[in-house]
């Protein structure tokens, strides 16, 4: 009976413990130990006393074999991008110099999906309307230079 208590309390007390280190953010891991500054139901910003290698290595370890998943380098972040249904879009890690790396989870948001359909939409017409100009000028110039058959027996006779 002892034992069983014992157990229990133990499990009482490590259960936290475990949660926290297999915790997520909408499917996406978090990194132990970081320290969160927002959370919303579609974002959140953690803190984390790491390198920003460190962090970036931590999550292609996590996120290793995960199909369409895509990382991208820029100047003052890295940018981890989800192209799959997951319920999580991005992870956003600062390049910045220091003792603590700025994690950012971001969920999709329709805001960007409608969004990018839109400008994907609008840049389809702009193309064709760039390839009916094009084709418009290059004929008007072409028949000008061409002429019919015709007109050439006409002047010949």
């Amino acid at each position: 009976m002892k034992r069983i208590i014992a157990v229990l309390i133990m499990g009482l007390f490590l259960a936290p413990a475990l949660a926290s280190a297999t915790e997520d953010f909408l499917g996406a891991p978090i990194v132990p130990g970081a320290k969160i500054v927002k959370k919303t139901d579609s974002r959140l910003e953690l803190l984390v006393k790491m390198s920003h290698d460190q962090v970036l290595a931590y999550y292609k370890n996590a996120l290793k074999g995960l199909k369409d998943v895509r990382y991208r380098e820029w100047k003052a972040v890295s940018y981890i991008e989800d192209d799959s249904n997951r319920p999580w879009h991005s992870i956003t890690i600062s390049k910045r110099s220091g003792a603590e790396t700025s994690i950012v989870i971001m969920k999709d948001n329709w805001t960007w999906i409608m969004g990018t359909l839109l400008l994907r939409f609008i840049g389809v017409f702009i193309v064709l309307l760039v390839l009916f100009l094009a084709l418009s000028v290059s004929g008007a110039i072409i028949s000008r230079i061409v002429k019919p058959e015709g007109d050439q027996k006409a002047k010949a006779s």
